[in-house]
């Protein structure tokens, strides 16, 4: 082809790219990011403010360019080579360690569910009264018939609006009176206390922050957003695509996994400056927050508080029951993808809908859901770091990513991000020995 030729070829293809705005392009980096602000996260996040006060705030600052780091790479690893993280497993690795490893995300996954689903069920008991268990059984066919009935390309849509129901976080902070300039200085400046308590904490506060399923959901919606697009195509096939790809994957990342921090460190101050400087420095679950926002932050910040615990987890059950049938169809090559009809992919869907009533399930059972998220965040710390290892060496392995592996700086950030977590899973077991 000479030259002529191949510009006028790089001309017809960028004018069949469709126009898009900014926001039309945010999609599985904004997803992800905000549905790591789960109700079990919230409860986490207001722990530490209600314990440490400002003390835990500079943990945010830190989990953020490892968790932007780590997100970009499983995202690039979907788009490149077309392939979810199970699939490009199962096409590397042996078998057992697929398995071991895809069971236990599923294992993990069907606990925080439940915790997720009793925590909206008491959320709203909390506004309106009524029985915990119906809601939360409400809250998880809610989530299911979404899930199984809408098209992906709607049903994306709708998972961006109830990103919004973050923001309650942040309005919530504004309901209160906040020190911002010992914030500021305790948030640059921490004054560190290695006490076991603190280090339990920061393990928490990393294991809930940087979780597996969040790896699984952006490479696997990376995936559906190359089907969805009828001119894309994996990127090793096609890498004139890459530049403008990379570029949107990295903006689209870097907004969601900036706003699961921000809203994080928002859940943080507004438990700190209400809950821990009254004196109230113990609590088990985003409900039990709320409900203490009331007599000392108002009946305004504790409507939003409990409305935000509704929105998140309608946000995250999808992304964990979806994230854990997508790596069980990549595991046993199985048809997967939201946008087709149940019928053409039943196995996938099977998973979906298992996962999630399961999940509300355990919300009947005496499963006590506090001792259930401390086992599901055990479970995600420990298989979180050989998951990022391996997706570490899948993206610099040219049989995974062609001629696009990841650049030096992003091999230096992601293997920073499995180093930090493997030393706080390390962290985690050395407090439950003692």
């Amino acid at each position: 082809m000479s030259s002529l030729d191949k510009i006028a070829s790089i001309v017809s293809d960028t004018k069949d790219e469709p126009t898009e705005t900014w926001l039309a392009k945010l999609g599985p980096g904004l997803i992800t990011g905000a549905a790591d602000d789960d109700p079990s996260g919230i409860a986490t996040y207001s722990q530490a403010g209600a314990q440490f006060g400002f003390g835990m705030l500079w943990t945010l600052f830190l989990t953020f360019p490892l968790m932007l780091g780590i997100q970009i790479i499983s995202a690039k690893i979907g788009r490149v080579s077309g392939h979810g993280l199970a699939t490009n497993i199962r096409r590397q690795y042996s078998p057992a360690l697929l398995y071991g490893i895809v069971g236990l995300l599923l294992l993990a996954n069907v606990i925080n569910i439940a915790a997720d689903v009793a925590a909206m069920g008491d959320a709203m008991t909390l506004i309106v009264g009524g029985p915990t268990h119906f809601y939360a059984l409400a809250f998880g066919l809610f989530s299911l018939l979404l899930q199984v009935f809408i098209p992906y390309r709607k049903y994306v849509t709708i998972l961006k609006w109830l990103t919004l129901g973050l923001l309650a976080y942040v309005a919530t902070v504004f309901t209160v009176h906040i020190p911002w300039g010992e914030v500021l200085q305790r948030s640059v400046w921490p004054q560190l206390a290695w006490s076991t308590a603190a280090v339990t904490m920061v393990v928490a506060i990393f294991g809930t922050t940087i979780s597996p399923y969040l790896f699984f959901w952006q490479a696997s919606q990376e995936v559906e957003d190359l089907h969805a697009d009828a001119q894309a195509q994996a990127l090793r096939r096609k890498p004139e695509q890459a530049a403008r790809q990379f570029r949107r994957i990295k903006m689209d990342t870097a907004i969601g996994m900036g706003f699961s921090n921000l809203v994080a460190f928002f859940i943080m101050l507004t438990t700190a400056v209400t809950l821990g400087a009254h004196g109230v420095t113990h609590i088990d679950t985003s409900a039990q927050a709320a409900e203490a926002l009331r007599p000392i932050a108002g009946n305004f910040a504790f409507a939003l508080f409990s409305l935000g615990i509704i929105g998140t987890g309608l946000l995250a059950i999808p992304v964990l029951a979806g994230s854990a049938a997508y790596a069980m169809a990549g595991a046993f090559q199985w048809q997967n993808s939201l946008e087709l009809a149940p019928r053409a992919a039943k196995k996938f869907y099977s998973i979906i809908v298992a996962a999630t009533l399961l999940g509300a399930a355990l919300c009947f059972t005496p499963l006590n859901p506090i001792k259930a998220l401390y086992w599901s965040a055990v479970i995600n710390g420990v298989i979180s770091v050989p998951i990022m290892a391996i997706m570490m060496s899948m993206a610099t392995r040219r049989a995974v990513m062609g001629s696009l592996v990841i650049s030096r700086r992003l091999r230096w950030l992601g293997w920073l991000c499995t180093l930090v977590m493997a030393a706080a899973v390390l962290a985690m077991f050395a407090t439950m020995a003692f």
